[in-house]
């Protein structure tokens, strides 16, 4: 078979769950041949295989990529033949594949593009450039794709030299064939208005168009944009008034078409032109809020023209934060206007959201809770409402009471039928109360034209305890609760929770779900924004933790074995983690069984793990369990665990195995030593394929600390340990990992069975430094000699170094430890370099006998160290992991578990971190000092600055 037909055959295999995992480690094994790259380029473009395994074989080229083209130095780890005929081949096999890979693909490019272009590809612009036609679209599609998946990247990054040369570099060549070319088709499309398939052509240039257009402008406005302006800003608005029924059909409420796609885009390079460039754009914003206002109150309420409409509005937002444009909205009739017209027609609930609340409630959700509602037409209003808010309070509010008034009597007056008036009652209500920012705790300002708590007691809590024509109407009031939890007070709280508990029985997929996001988010609430502690106790909750957890865990199982849909629904999860957390120790008599429930789920989800947040969770929560599990039961948990995790292991199940080493160090280090069941894992552990995928790392470091710190006797050869040591020193990603290692190395295994590999461990540091050093590196250095100086003694350190080249260390002492100690700012770094430097000034007659010359020089910067600056103003290691909110999402990326996290260990905790170092030290100084006698002061005190030496004198009195 040849090297297609071999690797067609794996992709699809890949696509199917059972052979998926065999293909992809096979796929895997090839990478390492040299033009593996190309023959999956080749399989993309293979029309004659299947489109499932040439998408399968676009996806992992751009996966490849990711992994393969540049090291972390920017360097290519493929063949310069590999990396310049991909280059040479992407870009016309781009141009000729079908939407679908072209994605793809597009995105592969912009991988190699963000490494070589424009340094290292100067031949790609002039390729693209050269292939646009005044007549061929479809290869003008193709081209323009590329050019967007290049350029878009833009968008987000920071200003600098760089960019603007980069972005400079393509203007020149682009921007005259790009506005010939919109041109162009403008004309076309008025010449093809009868010829539908050439039309819907058009349009799909003009769309791409249109977005260069945003990419050319995204950073800076060019000259030449500038200069065009008429010209370009003509043809915009041109289309945004643009119709066409050839292109439209009214029977689908659903789809998009590709006219309102272009009108969206259109908005955006509007949007971005009125909040950035003003002093160029301001003659003709007038024109474009006429024609978006016409837009807004002539499209109709179908999901096809939610994205128009979100954009439209987003414009109108960016109109009115500038506070000339604003007066025009100022005034009581313009607002009534606007009110009337805009957002209340798009703020009232549609059947078609109603629909989505019944057929696809996790989507309703998400849009709702996690801002995936960007483009619905809600969140657009309430971003607009909320700028004109800020302008005009008393004007805003008084204006939408009134409506909101006879919304509520019309809801009265037939609750059954007019259900949707109260909902929009409480939405307007909620949106105009909210004026500060929407924190991690809820709203942390309210607006005080409003009363948030009697709107809770009269309007929310009767929804809350009675029955409702409409579940929505359920879910506004556990929402206003989810929003303004930071208004009510503790004992309000206290009283809600059991209403929201009971909702946890609900056959209601969203109602269960948002009282399990309230109930997690009240739980979550602490004492104030800077205060660790919450502001619900074990106590609270301990009598009614087993009730919600049991409920909690039911509604998950209750989706049956099917791991997406098991797993769909990361909120119930979060919820579980959170009782759990606020719990503790309280109901330790049931972890046994949460802990068989939660490797139920686990040994589901394992199958396919599709929901990052939700597997991240449910470790989280096995974690919470190990964390107040009492000691003298842990090893059974551990056991109980540890068919599940060796299986995730044995599997390879990479999603989950950062979190299975991060569970096991946690129970070694609980229990102070190695249980047999882990033990077996301290061979696979030095496997190089562990530690292949970054987000392990720190992880498998871990455990490896671990085991070498609570069982010397694991590893009695200590080459394959010393070569994991070797990989991660090499790299600038895993070099903080390499030294945490080799400190633990160095500080549990017998000296004695360390001293046949110091040499080489001190060639392959000194090494890094000569030929990569990063400031990261240079001070983790000076970290691990000052703790083998604490720990070992200053003899030991000098000869450590010297044993690579005889006279070596002075050079190092000079060009790094003395320059790099001050720079410290971690306070555990800092004490432990002072201390380790200290100890080998006055204690070592190595260094004082080979290396006087460093004596006075060594003083001098540690004294000026030590009393330089206060110790508030260095950092702390503190990281509030207990409330951080993102989880990453599956990849190379490290997802460390909060509740089990590393903690950092003081491995000098006899010398106070902090308020006893400067005494202790002063001390070892004022014993040298004393010891040394004339000779300090005659051959050291000298060569001290008269400030050092005054800072020395109050040191050694106390002063």
């Amino acid at each position: 078979m040849s090297d297609i037909e071999i690797v067609s055959k794996l992709l699809s295999d890949s696509v199917i769950a059972q052979t998926s995992k065999l293909a992809e480690k096979s796929l895997k094994e090839l990478e390492s041949q040299d033009g593996f790259g190309l023959t999956l380029l080749h399989v993309v473009a293979a029309e004659n295989l299947s489109i499932s395994t040439r998408l399968a074989g676009a996806l992992f080229f751009k996966n490849f990529l990711k992994r393969k083209w540049v090291d972390e130095n920017g360097n290519h780890l493929l063949s310069v033949s590999s990396v310049e005929l991909i280059k040479k081949e992407i870009i016309p096999l781009m141009i000729s594949l079908p939407a679908n890979l072209q994605i793809q693909i597009g995105e592969a490019i912009s991988i190699i593009a963000d490494s070589d272009f424009p340094t290292r590809w100067p031949g790609f612009l002039d390729d693209l450039v050269s292939r646009l036609s005044p007549d061929n679209m479809i290869l003008n599609k193709g081209v323009l794709i590329v050019a967007h998946s290049i350029f878009k990247r833009w968008r987000p990054l920071f200003r600098s030299d760089d960019l603007f040369l980069e972005i400079k570099l393509v203007l020149d060549k682009f921007t005259i064939p790009f506005l010939s070319l919109l041109e162009t088709v403008d004309k076309q499309i008025d010449e093809n208005k009868n010829n539908t398939p050439h039309l819907t052509l058009l349009f799909d240039v003009l769309l791409v168009l249109i977005k260069l257009y945003y990419d050319f402008n995204c950073q800076d406005i060019p000259e030449f944009f500038e200069d065009n302006i008429q010209q370009g800003m003509g043809i915009l608005h041109k289309y945004l008034s643009y119709s066409n029924t050839l292109l439209e059909d009214p029977d689908d409420p659903e789809n998009t078409s590709i006219v309102t796609k272009v009108k969206s885009a259109i908005q955006e390079v509007v949007q971005l032109y009125t909040t950035r460039y003003d002093d160029v754009f301001s003659p003709m914003v007038n024109g474009f809020i006429e024609i978006t206002w016409s837009l807004l109150t002539s499209t109709s309420d179908e999901p096809k023209y939610d994205i128009l409409v979100s954009k439209s509005l987003a414009f109108l937002t960016a109109v009115s934060r500038n506070p000339k444009y604003f007066e025009m909205f100022n005034n009581q009739e313009a607002m009534n206007n606007l009110t009337e017209q805009v957002i209340l027609p798009n703020v009232t609930l549609r059947e078609s959201d109603v629909e989505l609340f019944e057929d696809d409630p996790i989507e309703y959700i998400r849009r709702d809770l996690e801002g995936s509602d960007t483009d619905t037409r809600r969140r657009a209003c309430t971003d607009f409402l909320n700028e004109l808010k800020e302008k005009n309070e008393t004007l805003v509010t008084n204006t939408f009471m009134i409506h909101m008034k006879k919304f509520f009597e019309q809801y009265q007056s037939n609750p059954t039928e007019y259900w949707k008036y109260k909902d929009l009652y409480v939405f307007l209500f909620t949106t105009l109360a909210i004026t500060g920012n929407i924190t991690s705790a809820g709203v942390s300002t309210t607006n005080p034209q409003l009363n948030v708590v009697e709107f809770f007691t009269v309007q929310i809590i009767p929804d809350l305890t009675g029955n409702v024509a409409n579940n929505i109407l359920k879910v506004d009031a556990i929402k206003f609760i989810y929003m303004f939890r930071n208004q009510l007070s503790k004992n309000q709280l206290i009283e809600i929770l059991p209403l929201l508990a009971n909702f946890l029985t609900s056959d209601e997929y969203v109602v269960y779900t948002y009282a399990a996001v309230t109930i997690e988010r009240i739980l979550s609430i602490r004492e104030s924004v800077s205060s660790p502690n919450f502001i619900f106790s074990k106590n609270d909750i301990s009598s009614s933790a087993e009730m919600l957890l049991g409920n909690l865990i039911n509604l998950i199982m209750k989706q049956g074995t099917v791991p997406e849909k098991l797993a769909e629904n990361e909120f119930l999860m979060k919820a579980i983690f959170r009782v759990l957390q606020t719990a503790e120790d309280t109901i330790q008599g049931s972890f046994p069984t949460l802990l068989n429930q939660l490797i139920s789920i686990i040994n589901i989800i394992v199958k396919n793990p599709s929901n990052p947040r939700f597997s991240h969770y449910t470790f989280e929560s096995v974690g919470c369990l190990l964390r107040y599990t009492p000691t003298q039961s842990l090893i059974t948990l551990i056991d109980s665990m540890m068919p599940c995790f060796l299986h995730i292991l044995s599997e390879d199940i990479q999603e989950f195995v950062a979190y299975v080493f991060q569970l096991i160090s946690f129970g070694v280090e609980k229990a102070g030593y190695v249980p047999d069941t882990v033990k077996q894992l301290a061979q696979p552990l030095l496997s190089p394929s562990v530690w292949d995928l970054k987000g392990n790392v720190p992880a498998v470091t871990r455990l490896l600390k671990d085991l070498i710190k609570f069982d010397k006797s694991i590893f009695q050869d200590l080459i394959p340990v010393l070569g994991v040591f070797q990989r991660l020193i090499a790299s600038k990603a895993y070099e903080v990992h390499g030294f945490e290692l080799l400190e633990a190395i160095v500080l549990y295994i017998n000296l004695d069975q360390l001293k046949p590999y110091l040499k080489q461990i001190a060639v392959l540091l000194l090494q890094r430094l000569q030929t990569s050093k990063t400031e990261r590196y240079v001070k983790k250095l000076v970290v691990f000699l000052g703790l083998i100086s604490w720990k070992m003694n200053g003899d030991f350190v000098v000869q450590f170094i010297d044993e690579v080249q005889d006279g070596i260390f002075s050079q190092i002492w000079n060009s790094f430890i003395i320059p790099t100690l001050p720079t410290l700012g971690n306070l555990l770094d800092r004490k432990i370099s002072l201390l380790g430097v200290t100890k080998i000034v006055t204690e070592s007659s190595l260094f004082a006998n080979k290396y006087p010359q460093l004596v006075a020089p060594t003083f001098e910067t540690l004294i000026k160290t030590l009393v330089s600056e206060d110790v508030a103003n260095f950092k702390s290691d503190f990281v509030d992991l207990d409330n951080m909110e993102e989880i990453v999402t599956f990849g190379s990326s490290f997802s460390k578990l909060g509740v089990v996290s590393e903690k950092a260990v003081d491995p000098l905790p006899e010398v106070d971190l902090t308020n006893g170092l400067k005494l202790y030290i002063s001390q070892l100084l004022s014993k040298y000092v004393t010891n040394q006698g004339a000779n300090f002061s005659n051959s050291i005190l000298p060569n001290l600055t008269n400030e050092t030496q005054t800072k020395l004198n109050q040191l050694l009195t106390g002063a």
